[in-house]
């Protein structure tokens, strides 16, 4: 027999159980909105995923697809990006392919900023310049647009990550071609141990993460 108060109780119980879900929902909300309020470079720097063996045998690849995914620490690692502009009088975010276009295309968004893609050799439609640089191993050639900029367009320069510094390097040098000035460039991580600054003296360099 069911009780009379069966449907009553259930119905209690459903609406408990509603509130106990919401309030983890919101604690959960809370908590990573504390999170941010007190978030560091640390916390960045500990959401890098390392893969080993990546992508060849010998090499430790640093993984920012967990920062990507994670819209705080995304958020925090623009809000970096952003503030070193402040004063600068940035026209126009230069960003490498292919990582680099994660983090050019936010700034731009925020800051009201034209957005130029450095890409490979062949991938850009119309006339452009073009730059090569040495690998490990052969070579590699990048390109931009002729027209990416206008006369006393002020540009940052923005990739994930310093290595080498040949990419950069080469970019850099087509934004000279291109007409514009470099102002600063920006990356996530650097690899410290590999000298890439070395490549790129008489740059402003701004990078949160350093291994």
């Amino acid at each position: 027999m069911v009780p009379q108060n069966w449907e009553h109780s259930c119905m209690e119980y459903q609406s408990m159980l509603q509130i106990d879900i919401w309030g983890a929902k919101c604690d959960h909300v809370c908590n990573r909105n504390q999170r941010g309020m007190t978030m560091t470079v640390d916390d960045l720097k500990a959401a890098i995923r390392d893969v080993p063996d990546f992508p060849k045998p010998g090499i430790l690849f640093k993984d920012i697809t967990p920062i990507l995914s994670d819209p705080e620490l995304f958020k925090y690692a623009m809000s970096l990006f952003a503030a070193q502009l402040e004063g600068k009088g940035v026209t126009k975010v230069a960003a490498i392919d292919a990582r680099g276009f994660f983090f050019g295309g936010v700034l731009c968004e925020r800051l009201g900023l034209g957005l130029v893609p450095i890409r490979k050799q062949g991938k850009l439609p119309y006339k452009t310049f073009d730059q090569s640089y040495d690998l490990e191993y052969g070579s590699a050639t990048l390109s931009i647009h002729q027209d990416a900029f206008e006369p006393g367009d002020r540009v940052i320069l923005i990739d994930d990550l310093l290595a080498t510094g040949g990419t950069a390097a080469a970019s850099a040098e087509l934004i000279k071609k291109a007409g514009g000035e470099l102002v600063q460039i920006q990356f996530l991580i650097e690899l410290a141990f590999l000298k890439g600054r070395e490549k790129l003296e008489g740059h402003d360099i701004y990078v949160p993460i350093v291994f």
